[in-house]
């Protein structure tokens, strides 16, 4: 699927296509036509209000995001210290980790910067070259839609030796979506020896930035290793009343568990 809307050159329609399929776009439809059915005095039209409130209501709280997460996503367990310590100055090794968006401006640093999710990925990307001595890439460029600017990649770059003291060996600043983050850094990686990627990001996207990376190697004819680092796992723990509650964290964590599986089935 991925590869037909680039084939009809409709890639850049991806972020409206999300907000059309991706909660709360659906459910805000439904609202109002059942609203329309109740101006009309016709049928169906509260059940479908209340049905579309309620599902709204459920996809806000951690029980149905964290739920999602692990039955839409499951996440590989995170690298334990028997893992990191034979990772550590492997031959032929590099970390890689992916780009998550940029926010355009930030006044507090008068430059742009990376949003949250990003910056938590570069911190433990950072942490793990340090436990293992390898060298680290960064990989991202300016989303679908995103006005001219500063890449991700050159942000990234920035705020790695201003706020973590490390550097980057390698900065891949083409790439717009999974699928490119995966084709443009195996072939800045092809001509550099490396042989195994430990792979950076968050749990709920890894599965697909494997798929990518594994599609983008056998394309190009190689044999690379890819080694899955989550971060930003969710802790189980027992459910509480809190969990029935609906919150921003739930209904993030729901929109990006279908955000997940959609891009999955549609090979991006």
């Amino acid at each position: 699927m991925n590869d037909f809307f680039a084939s009809v050159g409709l890639l850049g329609w991806k972020p409206l296509l999300g907000t059309l399929v991706l909660p709360p776009g659906p459910l805000l439809l439904l609202v109002l036509w059942g609203a329309w059915l109740i101006g009309r005095r016709r049928a169906g039209g509260w059940p479908l209000v209340l049905l579309s409130l309620g599902c709204l209501w459920a996809m806000c709280t951690s029980l149905v995001g964290d739920g999602l997460t692990q039955w839409l996503t499951r996440p590989p367990q995170a690298l334990d210290s028997t893992q990191i310590a034979r990772l550590n100055r492997a031959p032929h090794t590099a970390i890689v980790v992916l780009g998550a968006g940029q926010r355009r401006f930030a006044r507090e640093y008068g430059s742009a910067d990376l949003k949250p999710m990003t910056v938590d990925r570069l911190r433990y990307g950072a942490w793990l070259a340090r436990q293992t001595n390898l060298p680290l890439a960064y990989s991202g460029g300016l989303a679908h839609a995103s006005l001219p600017g500063p890449t991700e990649a050159e942000i990234a770059k920035r705020v790695l030796e201003r706020d973590f003291g490390s550097r980057l060996r390698w900065a891949e600043n083409k790439s717009r979506d999974t699928n490119e983050n995966a084709i443009f850094t195996v072939a800045l990686l092809r001509d550099e020896g490396i042989e195994q990627i430990v792979l950076v990001t968050h749990g709920f996207h890894q599965r697909r930035a494997l798929a990518g990376f594994q599609r983008a190697i056998d394309k190009a004819g190689m044999r690379i290793a890819v080694v899955p680092a989550p971060m930003g796992l969710n802790a189980s723990g027992p459910i509480g009343f809190g969990d029935f509650l609906p919150t921003a964290e739930g209904f993030v964590a729901t929109r990006l568990a279908l955000h997940e599986w959609l891009g999955r089935l549609a090979g991006a």
